[in-house]
């Protein structure tokens, strides 16, 4: 095996106490960690009070004060998209409860369910109802409802799912096709 990767290795230093490999990893991580906030951000509703730039320094923040054993940088990033989906889903539980007294509009999310075959139509729903379809799911299934937090609010790609999960490629298939049909069917009913 060739050397470590450089995020892995600041991700280890980071985990040891170095500040200094934090101050490194910044640069190294942002501008990844930002595009896969744009990705969670693609189909919002214009407006919205929560900007991606916004939720990666929100993400940075709740980082910090973790104490985590990283095994490396997917790891890393798959952590990162399930805190950017916490993140969001507080976000719009206080949007919600505000909509409660006041005259703010629901926040929506497009789930753009990435896919292999790009002839799918993204559903319209909003995010405290996918919220609620994945916690169903990950009681049925937790890997399967992992696969899609892991794709839909990290973006992660096909490629970087079998890094991260170990499986392989048929397995990941199978797994993500029934996912999504089963969180289409749910979005669908109208939970």
């Amino acid at each position: 095996m060739g050397a470590e990767e450089p995020v892995t290795t600041l991700l280890k230093q980071w985990r040891a106490g170095s500040d200094a490999a934090l101050d490194q990893l910044t640069p190294l991580v942002y501008e990844e960690l930002r595009k896969r906030a744009r990705a969670a951000f693609r189909s919002e509703q214009a407006g919205h009070t929560l900007q991606p730039t916004a939720l990666v320094h929100e993400l940075f923040g709740r980082l910090s004060p973790i104490d985590v054993d990283w095994r490396d940088r997917s790891h890393f990033y798959a952590l990162c998209s399930r805190m950017m989906r916490r993140i969001l889903v507080d976000h719009a539980k206080a949007r919600a409860a505000a909509k409660r007294g006041g005259g703010n509009r629901q926040l929506t999310l497009s789930v753009a369910l990435a896919s292999e075959s790009a002839a799918e139509t993204p559903n319209h729903e909003d995010l405290l109802s996918l919220d609620r379809a994945l916690n169903q799911l990950s009681e049925l299934d937790q890997r399967k409802a992992d696969l899609l937090d892991l794709q839909i609010f990290g973006g992660l790609s096909f490629r970087e799912l079998e890094e991260v999960t170990g499986l392989s490629s048929s397995t990941l298939d199978r797994d993500l096709r029934f996912a999504r049909s089963w969180l289409k069917a749910q979005l669908s009913a109208g939970q």
